[in-house]
């Protein structure tokens, strides 16, 4: 049974920085594509970035330069460097995988497994 679990959340100030971490279990697969998605309050889930088993990757134009995406292979993990953060950052960021379609991309359509989610919030 696939498993995600987000971590490393919590509140920081706008112009500060967050690493969020998703570690993926039961998975047999070694082809993969991981996206970070968000969803603020009153507004519709978003994808922020995702990576394939090839290293490539896309970010939405929103975080692009700010948010870096990366894997630990060996640990089952994937993060999501969040630099230079913004008040409009502030979103519950949740995980998704999938193990089929495996090229990288922002369509949440396309990931089957989802972490729970994990709250992030800058402040002014």
């Amino acid at each position: 049974q696939v498993q995600l679990v987000e971590s490393g959340g919590g509140e920081v100030q706008s112009g500060g920085s967050l690493r969020l971490s998703c570690r993926i279990s039961g998975s047999r697969y070694n082809k993969y594509v991981v996206g970070w998605f968000r969803q603020a309050p009153g507004k519709k889930r978003e994808g922020v970035a995702s990576i394939d088993a090839h290293g490539d990757t896309v970010y939405a134009s929103s975080v692009k330069d700010r948010f870096t995406i990366s894997t630990d292979n060996a640990k089952k993990t994937v993060y999501l460097q969040m630099n230079g953060l913004k008040v409009e950052d502030t979103a519950m960021y949740y995980c998704a995988a999938d193990f089929i379609f495996v090229v990288a991309d922002l369509k949440e359509d396309l990931y089957e497994y989802w972490g729970q989610g994990i709250l992030v919030t800058v402040s002014s």
